[in-house]
Parts: C-alpha cells; structure tokens; sequence
C-alpha cells in the first residue's frame, strides 16, 4: 500500500512538473512526422501475474517500422525517427507512462514490462524467467540502470539477475535510491541509449 501511495504522488508530481515537456514534444512530433500523426502510440506488454496490458509511450518510429513483426529495439535502432532518437537518448518517450503508474498497471520501479511475443520466446530458455512477474514492473528499474539495451536473449539473461535481484529486496529505500539514480542518468546523460 505504501509503494502504492508513493507511486501515485511521484506520478502526479513528475506530471505537474513535466507536462510542458509532454506537451512541448507531443506538438514536435506531429510537426516533424506529419499533423494527422498520432504522437503516441500503445503497445501491448506483459505485467502483474501475467496480465497484459498497453504501455503508452510517445511515437519514435514511424507508424509502418513493424509490420515485418516484433524486433528487439537495439543501441542504435534504425527504425527510430531523427527526433524518435533524441526522444529515446533523454527518456522522454518514456513519460506518458507515468498514466500507467496512476491506472495501477506499472509502478514507478520495477522491472520493465516485456512485449508477450518475446515474454514467449524468453521465458522457456531463461530459468525464474517468470518470476520477475511477480511485482508490477516499473518505469524504471535496477537492470535498467545496470545493464544497457537488451537485443538478445544472452542480454535478457543477463538483465534478469537484476531483476531477480530487485524481486527479492526490493523496498521503499531501494526505490529511492533507484529513482535517484535515473534523475543522474536523464540529467547527466549516462548510459542513455
């Protein structure tokens, strides 16, 4: 309940502080990537026990970049538009998520939500796989900040010891610290990818 409380209030904090930002890129994307463009997009991810739900995230790519099928975004992915990559390298195609944390589907830590089409591929070569579904997952996390971008399934096994690590002792105390740590990476730009 006190994750609960406390994700709610960040969550409407960082809105009320950021929401010229939102706004601010929202009105960029549709300039540069056309006006009857949708500046955000929804996409289907894994959370809580299991339960699907749609992550909202600003655009970063054009509308048609996976029409192939599901690719694993990558250091350098070139399916990501000029402005998707400044977007990307500062996070803040990551904000709109904060409407996730207050519907309850995410938390403010935890461990990213995963795409159910690689959750399939993932979960019957990766031991304990499921078990980082066993808390809400998290705008940002402790394997996000320990491990870079993620293309492989060598590079989800490597990033679940930190989410597994996260499962077990995660608390108030380490949200703090984990959240202050994303602030240095956003402000300092370390480790943006």
């Amino acid at each position: 309940m006190i994750k609960r409380v406390f994700d709610i209030l960040a969550a409407f904090g960082l809105l009320f502080v950021l929401w010229p930002v939102m706004l601010l890129t929202a009105i960029a994307i549709r300039l540069f990537d056309g006006i009857r463009r949708p500046a955000r997009y929804r996409q289907t991810r894994v959370g809580l026990n299991g339960t699907v739900f749609e992550v909202i995230k600003f655009r970063t790519m054009p509308k048609n970049a996976e029409d192939a099928g599901a690719v694993w975004a990558d250091y350098k992915d070139k399916r990501a538009t000029r402005l998707g990559r400044i977007l990307r390298s500062t996070r803040i195609d990551e904000l709109p998520q904060l409407f996730n944390v207050l519907r309850g589907e995410m938390s403010m830590v935890g461990p990213r939500p995963e795409r159910p089409v690689f959750v399939e591929q993932l979960d019957p070569h990766l031991p304990y796989y499921s078990q980082r579904h066993r808390i809400k997952p998290g705008i940002t996390g402790w394997a996000q900040l320990c491990y870079p971008y993620g293309a492989s399934v060598e590079d989800a096994k490597e990033k679940l010891q930190y989410d597994l690590y996260y499962v077990k002792n995660h608390s108030i105390f380490l949200d703090m610290i984990i959240l202050l740590k994303t602030v240095e990476v956003v402000l300092v730009g370390e480790g943006a990818r």
